[in-house]
């Protein structure tokens, strides 16, 4: 477990638009802990800007193992963290969970890298400081999501990585990595 760890999201819209977020973990972490709440939070941030359609990139083989069920969850902190997953699974109308190799998750790295150091965020990267998980250890499920307020449909794509990283499609304005 380590302290000072962070996520990065990056979404990347179909016309390509990149909108990136730091996410600073203020709490110990495993790398496993990290790259799920870049993927809880990716997902929450991606409901948030209405989202609709979202593929998934992470480089995290157990992460996207688990919540794909191809492995099994045996920690009770990893199970509420893939419940949590299938929770906001519901609110996409698709969703798609990949495996990436590292290489070719660089961006997401690269914003993780900035958050776990408590580095300067740059002007055009959001950021989002957690205290505490995002998920409740007691029911498996975490905090509900308002819906979104967006009525058209917007297709995303995510990445995660140590940090994650987040493709988004359309309108919003940008920062972030999977």
């Amino acid at each position: 477990m380590k302290t000072g760890a962070g996520a990065g999201v990056l979404f990347i819209s179909p016309l390509g638009v990149h909108m990136r977020y730091v996410i600073r973990i203020h709490f110990a972490a495993s790398n496993n802990v990290a790259e799920y709440e870049a993927l809880v939070n990716g997902l929450k941030i991606a409901i948030e800007l209405g989202v609709r359609r979202l593929d998934v990139q992470g480089d995290s083989q157990l992460v996207i193992d688990q919540v794909m069920k191809t492995s099994s969850c045996h920690d009770p902190k990893m199970e509420a963290y893939c419940k949590e997953v299938h929770r906001l699974e519901d609110k996409f109308r698709g969703l798609e969970l990949v495996h990436v190799a590292r290489r070719y998750n660089e961006a997401a790295d690269e914003l993780a890298k900035i958050a776990s150091t408590q580095g300067t965020v740059p002007p055009d990267v959001f950021s989002r400081d957690l205290h505490e998980l995002s998920v409740d250890l007691g029911s498996g499920a975490g905090v509900e999501v308002a819906p979104a307020q967006r009525t058209d449909t917007v297709d995303a794509l995510l990445m995660a990585a140590e940090v994650m990283e987040v493709d988004r499609s359309t309108g919003a304005r940008h920062s972030s990595t999977a």
